[in-house]
């Protein structure tokens, strides 16, 4: 019988093999880039000017919204643009080095590049409004801003990280005067959570469909 496979054949496949696994390999790492946060969780991220949510927010007093404007009506929270900064920073402080990316942008009318600090994939949908109307809080997100010198990520934004809350959004349920009040504490959680969950007509059992954060 003559044979039916070359004596080279077994290269072949192992050749294949290899390709194959290097294709894999190297989709799994373009996933990955694709998928990753740019910067590592708690890490203070550099910015153009060294904003400081300590200072104003803890400090000063900064209402999330007079800079993030839209949160409340867009999925998108909003940037604010160097007229808001200039408001006081017209008068203020107008002379501190730190500064000058901010006067040279509002003089130039060229905007400044921030780095985002908190980054979802392409395929990830996320809308702030409709949390806010729902009564979940700023700090569940983005943590203790108005503690942080320079903004950082504190929570990992992974699937398990939002499905842990759309499973159980009782335990970060609160009244919407408090949804920018990042130091309030409930004393009851459990209750109120429950309670809000019926006031505002959260339809829980749907909550974990696919089609609610992939569409």
């Amino acid at each position: 019988m003559s044979q039916v496979f070359s004596p080279r054949a077994g290269l072949y496949v192992l050749l294949a093999l290899f390709a194959l696994v290097l294709t894999a390999g190297g989709a799994f790492a373009g996933w990955r880039a694709l998928t990753a946060e740019p910067h590592a969780r708690d890490a203070a991220v550099n910015q153009p000017v060294p904003f400081s949510h300590a200072h104003h927010v803890g400090e000063v007093g900064l209402d999330c919204r007079y800079c993030h404007s839209t949160v409340e009506t867009s999925a998108y929270a909003g940037m604010p643009p160097i007229s808001t900064c200039m408001t006081c920073h017209s008068q203020l402080f107008t002379d501190q080095p730190m500064l000058r990316p901010l006067v040279r942008s509002w003089q130039t009318h060229v905007p400044l590049q921030w780095n985002r600090v908190n980054q979802l994939p392409d395929f990830v949908y996320f809308n702030h409004s409709i949390h806010v109307a729902k009564g979940v809080g700023c700090v569940s997100c983005h943590g203790r801003v108005d503690r942080m010198p320079l903004m950082r990520r504190t929570a990992s934004l992974s699937m398990q990280w939002c499905l842990q809350c759309h499973r159980a959004p009782q335990r970060h349920l609160r009244p919407r005067s408090k949804v920018f009040d990042l130091a309030w504490q409930p004393e009851h959680q459990q209750t109120l959570g429950l309670a809000l969950i019926r006031r505002y007509d959260i339809h829980t059992s749907r909550l974990t469909d696919c089609s609610v954060c992939h569409r």
